[in-house]
Formats: structure tokens, C-alpha cells, sequence
């Protein structure tokens, strides 16, 4: 049996289901009582902010999400995303998350995945900037040395 899911939204707010994108006037209280592909307006993101790799491969899985028609296009562009961000990036905790993202794909838990990029995202700005340590690596790297 399937669980219902309760959505809370204000007015003004969008909601797309299986792509079709409802908007409410007011504030309204939802329950999805089968199973669909959703997501919030907060969690959509917009084309004009697709400026870095992660944010390039959010939008390719959003697009398998709300589009179910065209999935399977957006799914060659993920994948073709994916083997470049594996040769070309050397941050580990992006890699390990990437490796997360394919088996959540994998697994047809798009939301998922969706979640584990956006928390790289300040990562992927990170790396961007130039930073090649961050503070967890520092910590290592200051801790002092026995003296012989």
C-alpha cells in the first residue's frame, strides 16, 4: 500500500507534478494520494542558473523528473555529465558524491539525488574559488609534529 504524501503550500506558490506545474492563489493544504514525480518551486532550479558543473547535472536530473516524457534524453545528458565530472574533477568529497548521485539514479530515487548535489554545491563554489584544502584537511595537515 502506498503512503499518502501532505504538501503544505503558500499562495503564489508552484508545484510540479509529473510536469505539469500548478500554481495555488492561496494557501492550501495537498495530499498526494498515489505515486508521482513532484517537486517544490524551491527545489526547481531555473536554466539561467545552471553556471557550474553540479548545477549543470541538477538541472539534467530535474529534467528526468518533472519531464517523465523526455527522461530518457535528459538521462543521456546526465550520463554523459557524469563521466566528465568523474575524469575531470579531483575533490574527493565530490567524487564520493557523485558516486552517490549515480547509485541514487540507479536506484530511481531522482529527489535523492537531487538532495546530494545541492549539499555540494558549496563545495563545487569552494573549488571554484580556488581553495585547494578546506578546513577538515587543514586540521590534519597544522596538527604538530613530534620532534625527535
Amino acid at each position: 500500500m502506498n503512503r499518502s504524501m501532505h504538501l503544505g503550500l503558500r499562495a503564489g506558490e508552484r508545484l510540479y507534478v509529473n510536469g505539469a506545474v500548478l500554481r495555488v492563489d492561496r494557501k492550501v493544504s495537498i495530499e498526494l494520494l498515489n505515486d508521482v514525480s513532484f517537486l517544490l518551486e524551491a527545489h526547481v532550479m531555473q536554466p539561467e542558473e545552471t553556471t557550474t558543473p553540479l548545477r549543470q547535472l541538477y538541472f539534467a536530473i530535474q529534467l528526468m523528473l518533472i519531464d517523465k516524457p523526455n527522461s530518457e534524453n535528459a538521462g543521456r545528458i546526465v550520463e554523459g555529465l557524469l563521466a566528465s565530472l568523474n575524469r575531470t574533477l579531483d575533490n574527493e568529497d565530490i567524487i564520493a558524491g557523485l558516486g552517490t548521485v549515480e547509485t541514487q539514479i540507479g536506484n530511481d530515487r531522482l529527489f535523492d539525488a537531487l538532495k546530494t548535489i545541492r549539499a555540494m554545491f558549496p563545495v563545487e563554489e569552494r573549488v571554484l574559488a580556488g581553495e585547494r584544502s578546506f578546513p577538515r584537511a587543514e586540521t590534519h595537515a597544522a596538527a604538530p609534529t613530534a620532534a625527535a
